[in-house]
């Protein structure tokens, strides 16, 4: 049984650890023994802690993913330590070490120290021909001119030859909620080597975990083509989002409905990816990612005057959006937000997904209270809001204590709500800014008194 270690139990790492551990050979016996490594620190020590006990350190609303952690537990090929000597007898170590960048500043720039520091660890102890695979999602160029020459340098440290460990690089497209492991083990995966014979290791191992016969996998022919796919994937879709913000306020303006125009478009086959009006862009991945290249074209290549105008636009009308919710609000409460008390329904930024990383809910939270109002919020995957430093309840508030609802969060309990029945007497305006009522429930509400709108409608609709 061949020894994987997943260096970073995020809610990539986590995932990933499950789905690997999950791989069985033709017999149904475990094909890899998963160790989850993360650091030596309070976070690390809670992930690894809980994973090692067979529990998924976030809250996750996939059964499948639960089901395969418990019986990977059971089954004892799945662990989880911050001791970094396990390094030593790993065949192949998956890096899922988180990359930041201040995609807010004038100009962005990345500080890969910490990801620097995690290869060089892995470099220090892995034994020769194994395979280093880079999940993380990192600036172009990041590979082959950064972590590569780490590499080679505790190599040659070593003295072992600069290839006597095999580089890859496979960006993960892991999507927490309710498809979590289906989106590790039914998915497109794209992937390159340092190397052919990396390359070719990497398609082994990947081989075994995706489904490859409903869902290929794409080489390209470097690395840095690799880290590139993924960086402009997600600035696309961040771009594509961007582009619908002018929408909604025109159809806001003119009284028309944008989600009866798009699903108009949608059936056309070359528009079916068109976004939605919303709150705004939020999570990990679309926040950040549109700032990578650019970045990288300055630190990396040092291309001063390559120009990204759509991808730097796309980030400042994005992060942006939140603050159209917040006027739609004040607009709601006949411009009178002082004082007033307002419901955040979902702090996530995702449906069904306990992750409130970079939500465009806190920039409305901190809007609304700026503007001098208060708020409390209710999200059924999170107790607490870090980034808020607020509590919050375990249970659906009663409505009679809020001036004002707001939506923004399109969680299954949300969806399945019966709004006028949970409002009961209560009569706060409501804002859906996430799509999350139907034309039912918005004309039903409508009708018993409550002032009820949407991002994205028309007064009304």
């Amino acid at each position: 049984m061949k020894s994987v270690c997943v260096q970073g139990v995020g809610f990539v790492g986590s995932a990933m650890a499950v789905a690997i551990a999950s791989v069985r050979d033709k017999s149904g016996n475990p094909r890899y023994h998963v160790t989850g490594v993360d650091r030596d620190n309070d976070i690390g020590k809670k992930r690894t802690t809980l994973l090692d006990q067979g529990e998924f350190p976030f809250p996750c609303s996939d059964g499948s993913l639960l089901d395969a952690l418990s019986s990977a537990h059971e089954e004892g090929n799945l662990c989880a330590t911050t001791d970094v000597s396990v390094y030593e007898s790993a065949d192949i170590v998956v890096v899922d070490v988180a990359l930041d960048i201040d995609f807010e500043a004038e100009e962005p720039r990345f500080d890969t120290s910490g990801l620097e520091q995690g290869i060089r660890t892995v470099a220090e102890r892995i034994p020769e021909d194994a395979l280093i695979l880079i999940e993380t999602t990192v600036p172009p160029g990041t590979c082959e001119k950064i972590l590569l020459p780490v590499i080679s340098e505790e190599l040659e440290r070593r003295s072992l030859a600069a290839g006597a460990v095999h580089f890859a690089h496979s960006f993960e497209r892991v999507m927490p909620g309710s498809e979590y492991l289906k989106s590790i083990s039914q998915f497109w995966r794209v992937y390159a080597g340092a190397t052919t014979k990396a390359a070719n290791l990497c398609e082994e191992f990947l081989s075994t975990i995706v489904d490859v016969e409903q869902f290929p996998l794409t080489r390209v022919s470097s690395i840095t083509a690799s880290e590139t796919a993924k960086v402009m994937e997600n600035t696309y879709r961040a771009t594509n989002i961007a582009f619908i913000d002018e929408w909604t306020k025109y159809a806001e303006t003119v009284g028309i409905d944008l989600f009866e125009v798009i699903d108009s478009i949608r059936v056309r086959p070359t528009h079916s990816n068109i976004r939605f009006p919303g709150i705004g862009v939020g999570g990990y991945c679309l926040t950040k990612d549109p700032a990578f290249t650019p970045a990288a074209a300055r630190q990396l290549f040092g291309k001063e005057n390559l120009k990204f105008p759509f991808s730097e636009l796309a980030m400042q009308v994005n992060q942006a959006m939140p603050q159209h919710s917040l006027h739609r609000l004040i607009q709601l409460l006949d411009g009178d937000i002082r004082e007033k008390i307002i419901l955040l329904l979902g702090v996530s930024y995702r449906q069904d997904v306990g992750d409130p990383r970079f939500s465009p809910v806190e920039a409305l939270a901190r809007g609304v209270l700026q503007a001098g109002a208060n708020i409390n919020a209710f999200d059924p995957f999170l107790s607490y809001w870090p980034e808020m430093d607020l509590n919050l309840p375990a249970t659906m508030p009663d409505a009679d204590s809020f001036d004002a609802v707001v939506f923004t969060t399109p969680h299954r309990q949300f969806i399945e709500l019966d709004l006028a029945s949970w409002l009961g007497n209560a009569r706060p305006v409501v804002l859906d800014t996430v799509n999350v009522l139907s034309r039912i429930q918005r004309t039903r509400c409508r009708s018993l008194g409550v002032r009820t709108e949407s991002i994205g409608r028309g007064d009304g609709l």
